[in-house]
């Protein structure tokens, strides 16, 4: 891995004027680690990749050496064209990231567009016939603008692939390599993910040219300051136990895990059962809908939100004070990312998990093999319920992750049919991924610190993705 010098502070970067003019309105003032790495290399013109996951600052990391390098040499773009194109999983991350761009570039007169699934393909269009700076997409869309004559790709000076890995659990990397494809060699490619699989290693080799590496949050990596904590409970109890957490927990925010959108309607349920407003938003809600929810949720408006994985991704909000996993991950590093949503800037965050018998207990041997530490745990379960045995491990290959419309909620239009799906690490779709761990796994467990009490929760909406049978798609199909 290269290293830079890291700069303390954002005019250490000597970016343009209206740019540092803007950080000073957002209260900017030091950079995180990721964007004290990259903005120096990207300022040079250098390909990136960087290894970061959700919520280490990399949209400042890319966007503001982007800004700086268009103003240093601002033409106007051409017709149907783009001069900075970003390639985002959701529907949800994609807005966040224009969103960004726009304030960064509020002194710029900045011209940009959004291009995703959900929403009128036409109005689309007409946002980038007259040429915008900066176009950020989902890729099935942008795909059908190209395909339908609405967008031209050969004007592309700046490509960033953000969140690459969760592109690949998508089945998006296939339609990645298409657009690559069509864009100019002669071009600088910011990559970010927040792991690096077999598959996406490769991707990055084929896009970038010689390009520097950074690294920040490795995902064996937790957080120090999140308190963490497992709670052992019947699963029957789970709906119960979680309205008695929100109540009893000191919540600014908190954010909800479960693994279905089943699940998450029967936690609707269990929370209006107890006396707790709950409100539902997932992919049968037009685009504008969940916007609303989720802008509310960053306000403060909303204090609870309960995602899916997938959905979640896009949920880029500090403040968040607690995450519950109502549902343990199956699959280890998803652990780590959705715990990796609280405690951010500076600030103490709490992770509980409800963990039933079983394949969760499986579940959670595997959590605390990757992070190496042994978790504090409290047991709720009934008397005859303590001694149940745990999942046979030749019943967990169900580790890989569950299948999901990956259209749905993200980035297809409601209504529209499913997806393709991209192979999972390893080359088996049904397969867990190879090689996804860097630790050792024989290394002893460390001890965890207990954790933290609490209390009253007032709004709470839902955000989640809906679960599909794990049969093969129409490969036709890909997400919007």
């Amino acid at each position: 891995m290269e290293s830079t010098h890291l700069l303390t502070s954002f005019q250490d970067f000597g970016l343009a004027d209206p740019i540092s003019r803007a950080l000073k309105e957002e209260n900017y003032l030091t950079p995180t680690p990721i964007q004290a790495q990259t903005i120096p290399l990207a300022l040079a013109g250098r390909d990136v990749v960087g290894i970061a996951q959700t919520g280490t600052g990399k949209t400042a990391a890319f966007a503001l050496p982007i800004l700086h390098r268009i103003l240093e040499n601002r033409i106007k773009p051409q017709p149907k064209a783009c001069r900075v194109l970003v390639l985002s999983p959701t529907r949800e991350l994609s807005g966040q990231i224009l969103d960004s761009f726009n304030a960064y570039g509020r002194h710029m007169r900045l011209t940009s567009a959004l291009a995703i699934g959900g929403v009128p393909m036409g109005r689309q269009v007409r946002s980038i016939m007259q040429g915008v700076e900066v176009l950020v997409a989902t890729p099935g869309r942008l795909l059908d603008l190209v395909q339908s004559n609405g967008l031209k790709l050969g004007q592309v000076e700046f490509l960033v692939l953000d969140e690459a890995d969760r592109m690949l659990d998508m089945g998006f990397i296939n339609d990645i390599r298409k657009i690559v494809a069509k864009l100019p060699v002669r071009r600088q490619t910011l990559f970010f993910s927040a792991t690096m699989p077999k598959d996406i290693a490769e991707l990055a080799e084929a896009m970038l040219r010689d390009p520097a590496r950074v690294a920040v949050t490795p995902v064996a990596s937790t957080v120090e300051r999140i308190t963490q904590r497992i709670i052992q409970v019947d699963h029957s109890a789970k709906p119960a136990l979680l309205a008695q957490l929100l109540k009893q927990e000191k919540v600014s925010r908190a954010l909800i895990f479960t693994r279905t959108k089943h699940g998450a309607d029967k936690v609707v349920k269990g929370l209006a059962r107890a006396g707790i407003t709950a409100d539902a938003i997932h992919g049968n809600k037009s685009q504008n809908h969940r916007e609303r929810v989720l802008a509310a949720f960053r306000t403060g408006e909303i204090l609870t939100l309960v995602a899916t994985d997938i959905a979640a991704r896009g949920i880029d909000v500090d403040g968040i004070s607690h995450v519950v996993n109502f549902d343990l991950p199956n699959i280890p590093e998803t652990y780590v990312h959705r715990i990796g949503r609280t405690a951010r800037a500076g600030a103490e965050g709490v992770a509980i998990s409800l963990v039933a018998g079983g394949e969760e207990m499986a579940y959670l041997r595997d959590i605390e093999k990757l992070i190496r530490i042994a978790l504090p745990k409290e047991d709720r379960r009934t008397p005859g319920h303590r001694d149940a045995a745990p999942a046979p491990a030749q019943n967990r290959g169900a580790r890989s992750a569950p299948r999901v419309h990956a259209g749905r909620a993200n980035d297809a239009a409601p209504g529209s049919k499913g997806p393709r799906r991209g192979r999972r690490p390893g080359g088996n779709s049904g397969a867990p991924p190879t090689n996804r761990h860097e630790v050792n796994r024989n290394e002893p467990l460390r001890p965890s610190q207990g954790g933290g009490k609490a209390e009253g929760m007032q709004g709470v909406a839902f955000l989640h993705r809906e679960s599909r049978p794990n049969t093969r798609p129409n490969r036709t199909q890909r997400p919007r």
